[in-house]
C-alpha cells in the first residue's frame, strides 16, 4: 500500500470531522463503547483497486488499535463479489468511519478503473494518458494518486510546478510571445513551460519560441497529424478536448506523445465497495 504524506492525514482529518461534528449520534446511542467486531470490504462491482492505505488510515485515525488488512494491493483488478479485506476494533469506531473510508476507497478506485481503462485502450501506441486539474476541491493528491495507480501519468499538480499559458492568458497577456516572454523573465522561468494552441499558427509561433510543450486545444484528427509534421518531434505535443474512450485510440495512433482526460477525475463514476459488518 501507498506510503501516507502528512497532506494525506489532513486530508482524512478534515473529512473525518467534516463528517463526525459534534458526534456520531446514532452510533453513540446504539452501540454500546467496548463493544468489538469485524467488518468485511466487498467489491461489488469489477474494477480497479486504489486507496487502500488512505481508507484504512480512516479507522487509525479515530483509534490506533483498528486493525485493517486488505487481501489484494492497489492497482489490482477485482471482480464483483470478491471479498477485498477487513477491519476489526471497536464497533463505533467502524461504524463512524464507514461512510469516509467508502467515499474515499469508491472514488480512488472509480478514477483508477476509468483510467486503465482509457491506458488500455492506447496500449502499443506509446501515447500516455494524463489527468489535469479537474479535481474534486481538496482532494486532488488522492485523486491524482488514484489516476497513477490506474496506470495514468499526472500532469501538473497545481498552478505552482509548471506554466501553462492558456488562451485566456494568451489573449491577456497580447499573444503567445508576450506571455511566454514574460514567463521567462518573470520570477518562475525555471519552471518548463506548456502553451496551448488554438491554430497551427499558433503551434508554429510556440514551436519558434521553443516552449517545453505544446498543447493542441480541441482540434480535429487531421490538424492533429498537420501539427505533428509541423513540429517533427522537436517539442512533444498534448491532445486536449472531447477526448472519449471511442475517439482516444484513433488520437494516439496519429503519434502524439500525450493524451489529457478531464474526465478521469472531474466526472468519475465510484466503484461500488461495501463494508458488512459480521454478527
Amino acid at each position: 500500500m501507498h506510503e501516507i504524506s502528512e497532506d494525506i492525514r489532513r486530508i482524512i482529518r478534515n473529512a473525518l470531522a467534516e463528517d463526525i461534528g459534534s458526534g456520531d449520534a446514532t452510533t453513540i446511542s446504539t452501540i454500546p463503547d467496548d463493544l468489538r467486531t469485524t467488518g468485511l470490504f466487498i467489491a461489488k462491482q469489477n474494477g480497479i483497486l486504489a486507496g487502500l492505505s488512505v481508507a484504512a488510515l480512516v479507522f487509525q485515525e479515530l483509534d490506533a488499535r483498528t486493525q485493517v488488512s486488505f487481501r489484494c494491493d492497489d492497482g489490482a483488478k477485482v471482480e464483483k463479489g470478491t471479498e477485498l479485506g477487513s477491519v476489526t476494533g471497536l464497533a463505533r469506531v467502524i461504524l463512524t468511519g464507514e461512510r469516509t473510508a467508502l467515499n474515499i476507497l469508491q472514488r480512488m478506485s472509480g478514477i483508477a478503473t476509468l483510467t486503465r481503462t482509457y491506458v488500455d485502450a492506447v496500449a502499443g501506441t506509446g501515447a500516455v494518458i494524463l489527468d489535469t486539474r479537474k479535481t474534486a476541491p481538496g482532494l486532488r493528491l488522492l485523486d491524482k494518486m488514484a489516476v497513477r495507480i490506474g496506470g495514468g501519468t499526472n500532469h501538473r499538480s497545481g498552478l505552482f510546478d509548471m506554466v501553462l499559458i492558456k488562451d485566456n492568458h494568451i489573449d491577456a497577456a497580447g499573444g503567445i510571445a508576450s506571455a511566454v516572454k514574460k514567463v521567462r523573465s518573470g520570477p518562475h522561468a525555471k519552471l518548463p513551460v506548456e502553451v496551448e494552441c488554438r491554430t497551427l499558427a499558433d503551434v508554429e509561433e510556440a514551436v519558434r519560441l521553443s516552449v517545453d510543450r505544446i498543447m493542441l486545444d480541441n482540434m480535429d484528427l487531421a490538424t492533429v497529424a498537420q501539427a505533428i509534421a509541423l513540429v517533427k518531434v522537436r517539442i512533444p505535443l498534448e491532445v486536449s478536448g472531447n477526448v472519449t474512450l471511442e475517439n482516444v485510440r484513433a488520437i494516439a495512433e496519429t503519434g502524439v506523445k500525450f493524451i489529457s482526460v478531464g474526465s478521469l477525475t472531474h466526472s468519475v463514476k465510484a466503484l461500488d465497495i461495501s463494508l458488512k459488518l459480521q454478527k
